[in-house]
């Protein structure tokens, strides 16, 4: 009896329950830069057997999203069950992250307290608050490092979909067995450079499913609960950054075999921080401030509601690296609302991040400037956005047609911009633009020269470059600049499987940050 009392008390002091062997372990896998292009999700050309096999083995969510449409901040988003406004992290790149406020601490933490081994299998944590230290985060770095019995939680990010796209030698991808949307010009480039994500992400498959295997050969599927995710969406230049579905519709797999029955499908409307939620209420841990998202199995009693009864999903975008801009965005089955608070500003200002590491943004810079883009793939590439977007995702998944100008729609979208609005002063105390961030007065009226990068890169000595980011001129480039461009992209783009090609380097989209400042 005394030495049953004596265990008890040890399990208590280490922050465990009695019951801690018997809750599952949690293994949270996450793939880079990649929406639901999957084989098990229908898209044509690729084959993801191992992904493939996970969602017939439980459930996989038709309607999943995050946050953000970027790595830090949807991280963030994900790392602590909150909002990355919410919580100051939701400037992409923070040159100066702070604390988290309002109480809230990590996942990780909460789940450590009890009685978890936490552990990140992978190097990026690419967090915009304090702690953002892998070691600071998490116990360790891998599950075998836990004490016997003792149940585990487990992320792993495997990079692969991220650009630098790697081909895929054992089963190459052809030109023709792709599908692409219609938002992107049909061209052997774009369809070449299509195809080599795809096969990126076989590459990945094969890593899950060694990931996956090993949990078998240990034992432990039976009683480990998985996830399976994307950070954001696919990393083309109309998806990542940008609010439409493309940039925030990610694929979501859960399996937990004898809870979850397999091969369901879930069309409910779900976001990344449902797998907050979700987790630490399967791991009977305790957040002191009620967490944004909704359990995936349903009411967890923190007045959230489950994700049955939900009827909109939200999303933001604001600093990404030098590219000042901000979005919201609500979204509900049928329809997507976006409210660009920075209006004024194109699609397509410089971001040296993606002219420098997407060629189809070359390729179709070069269609619009020749004038041979449809008019839905050119609106893209307007010097100004609307204020407001409205589509019909039933009958424009794409969404090409913005309707809020249209009179038949104007009811809806005066719900839907009612409930942003109350989301953005009522959940996220949104902060807008400050004249700041929107570097009012700070840049000429007009480009004084042709390349806005090389621009950039010979006056960001001149003007606070961390505070005002880059100029808003548009176009970024003319024509012969980014046809050269292409031409410096077409060896690599069009490599052979086998072939080691080195990714060129875009004028003016590699410098070393600015070390003197001139500040106002």
């Amino acid at each position: 009896m005394i030495r049953f009392i004596i265990i008890c008390l040890t399990l208590v002091a280490n922050g465990q329950s009695a019951m801690a062997d018997e809750r599952p372990n949690i293994l949270w896998i996450t793939i880079e830069d990649w929406g639901p292009a999957l084989s098990c999700y229908g898209t044509q050309g690729i084959q993801t057997p191992h992904v493939d096999k996970l969602a017939s083995q439980g459930m996989r969510f038709d309607r999943a999203f995050t946050t953000s449409p970027v790595c830090s901040t949807s991280r963030s988003a994900m790392m602590t069950g909150f909002h990355q406004n919410y919580i100051g992290a939701h400037q992409h790149r923070a040159i100066n992250p702070q604390p988290l406020p309002h109480g809230i601490r990590p996942i990780p933490h909460l789940l450590a307290d009890a009685g978890y081994f936490t552990c990140l299998m992978s190097r990026k944590v690419d967090c915009n608050f304090l702690p953002n230290k892998k070691n600071d985060l998490f116990m360790g770095g891998d599950w075998k490092e836990r004490k016997p019995n003792q149940p585990f939680f487990a992320r792993i990010t495997f990079q692969g979909t991220h650009r630098p796209w790697h081909r895929d030698p054992i089963r190459p991808i052809k030109l023709e067995d792709v599908e692409l949307p219609p938002q992107y010009a049909d061209t052997p480039f774009i369809r070449r450079d299509w195809a080599n994500g795809l096969e990126a992400m076989q590459l990945v498959d094969r890593q899950v499913g060694k990931l996956l295997k090993r949990l078998d050969e240990e034992g432990l599927a039976g009683n480990t609960l998985v996830f399976f995710i994307g950070d954001h969406g696919v990393c083309n230049f109309r998806g990542k950054q940008f609010l439409y579905d493309e940039g925030t519709r990610i694929p979501m797999i859960v399996r937990w075999p004898g809870k979850i029955k397999p091969e369901s499908v879930n069309d409910d409307l779900v976001s990344a921080l449902d797998i907050c939620s979700t987790v630490l209420e399967v791991a009977k841990a305790f957040s002191p401030v009620p967490l944004h998202g909704r359990s995936l199995f349903g009411d967890n009693g923190d007045g959230n509601g489950s994700i049955a009864d939900r009827k909109y999903l939200f999303a933001a975008r604001d600093k990404m690296g030098a590219t000042h801009d901000a979005m919201r965005s609500i979204r509900s089955k049928d329809f997507k609302l976006i409210l660009n608070l920075m209006p004024e500003r194109p699609y397509c200002q410089l971001s040296q991040y993606k002219e420098g590491a997407y060629p189809p943004l070359a390729e179709m810079n070069v269609l619009h400037l020749r004038g041979e883009l449809t008019p839905a793939q050119d609106q893209f590439f307007a010097d100004h956005k609307p204020e407001i977007e409205l589509f019909n995702l039933r009958d424009d998944p794409h969404e090409l047609k913005n309707i809020a100008d249209d009179p038949k729609y104007k009811q809806q979208k005066a719900i839907l911009l009612m409930e942003l609005n109350k989301w953005r002063t009522e959940v996220i105390h949104d902060q807008g633009v400050s004249d700041d961030f929107a570097a009012k007065d700070v840049f000429p009226d007009s480009a004084p020269i042709s390349n806005v990068a090389q621009w950039v890169h010979e006056n960001r000595e001149t003007y606070d470059y961390f505070k005002s980011g880059c100029p808003p001129w548009f176009p970024t480039r003319t024509l012969a600049q980014w046809e050269h461009a292409v031409e410096l992209w077409r060896p690599y783009v069009f490599r052979g499987p086998d072939q080691d090609v080195q990714r060129p380097t875009i004028p003016f989209t590699k410098f070393n940050k600015p070390q003197k400042l001139k500040r106002k």
